[in-house]
């Protein structure tokens, strides 16, 4: 039986979907194996998709310093239905900001802390139009979150 690896983000602009499809890319590497990538829209998704995964990968802009309002939302959403069946599931988060991520990040700390989720790999976290090495970090988090669901 696969295990299935949740990509819950909020792509609204050209650099996070630059970065969305290097995450893609490294999840789903042929060398990967047993792992089934699903997406889902930080708007769509629900506390089934969530309950229903054995880990997650988190993309959002940073919008005024902190994780876009469709990710909270998200949170939101499945936060208490999810609180203490997903404790010690992996994660790993990407985070496309033009300045001032940290609030992002802490929010998103704090939010998977209380969950009980576990930081799989260092966040990616970009400026800007994404360099190659940054594309090239985001492929190794997809890669690294996906390689540690492998049955």
């Amino acid at each position: 039986m696969s295990k299935k690896l949740l990509m819950i983000h909020h792509t609204p602009s050209p650099h996070t979907q630059e970065m969305f499809e290097a995450v893609v890319a490294g999840a789903t590497d042929p060398e990967i194996e047993g792992v089934d990538l699903v997406r889902r829209a930080a708007l769509a998704v629900s506390s089934t998709d969530v309950l229903e995964a054995d880990g997650y990968l988190l993309g959002t802009p940073a919008n005024l310093g902190y994780m876009s309002g469709a990710l909270k939302h998200a949170f939101d959403v499945f936060y208490y239905p999810c609180l203490d069946a997903t404790r010690g599931r992996p994660f790993g988060l990407y985070l496309h900001g033009n300045e001032g991520t940290e609030g992002a990040e802490r929010g998103v700390d704090s939010i998977t802390t209380g969950l009980g989720w576990v930081k799989a790999a260092e966040y990616v976290v970009v400026s800007g139009k994404p360099r190659k090495t940054d594309l090239e970090a985001c492929w190794e988090l997809g890669a690294t979150v996906a390689a540690q669901l492998m049955v």
